[in-house]
């Protein structure tokens, strides 16, 4: 969030030096006018909103849990081999800020800001913490057993992206994500002494 407030404050001063420069505005279609919109007020809600989108991808909440799968093996003469294997792993989920939109509402004095759907990035395994338990595996020689660690951690990442896509944990990320995006708007509206204008995030239906 540090990173989101200089950026934020960058371009505050920025916009208050072009309009030192250029008293005429030059057309934003980054915010949305409804109802009449202050000069002051578009300039720095524009400025910010620029910045948040030039950051394209923010990351807004980790989960860490663990995988634990099995898988089984036929081996020689009916001897059956088993492999046990319990991982730790992580996942980061992002907004992509590019495609965010705000509209200000003078009426209600609300900065309404609607956000793309909530993407996850790829699941990072910590091997250095894996548990493997091998059960009747004998028979088989190093690169079988090798094979089926494969498959394990194979199915180990589809079951923690399962794990991953929970309700509870989704929803965690999401009003992390809304929290960090209304920070960062309503921090230059206070600093210029707004405020009481009110930032609400919000994510599209389909997201």
């Amino acid at each position: 969030m540090a990173h989101l407030r200089l950026l934020a404050l960058t371009h505050l001063l920025a916009a208050g030096a072009g309009y030192q420069l250029a008293p005429e505005p030059a057309p934003l279609d980054t915010v949305i006018q409804s109802g009449f919109f202050q000069t002051d007020v578009k300039r720095v809600l524009a400025a910010a909103v620029v910045s948040l989108r030039a950051e394209h991808k923010l990351i807004v909440y980790s989960y860490k849990g663990l995988a634990a799968v099995s898988v089984e093996r036929d081996g020689f003469l009916f001897l059956n081999g088993r492999q046990d294997l319990i991982v730790p792993a992580g996942v980061s989920y992002f907004v992509d800020l590019s495609k965010l939109t705000a509209v200000f509402d003078e009426a209600t004095q609300v900065v309404t800001v609607h956000l793309p759907p909530l993407m996850m990035g790829d699941v990072i395994f910590e091997p250095e913490g894996a548990r493997v338990a091998n059960g009747g595996l004998l028979t088989f020689d190093q690169d079988q057993v090798e094979e089926l660690t494969a498959l394990n951690f194979a199915t180990a990442r589809k079951a923690f992206v399962k794990q991953a896509q929970g309700r509870t944990v989704v929803q965690a990320a999401q009003r992390q994500a809304k929290a960090n995006v209304e920070s960062a708007l309503a921090l230059p509206l206070r600093i210029v002494g707004r405020p009481d204008i009110r930032v609400v995030a919000r994510f599209n239906p389909s997201g």
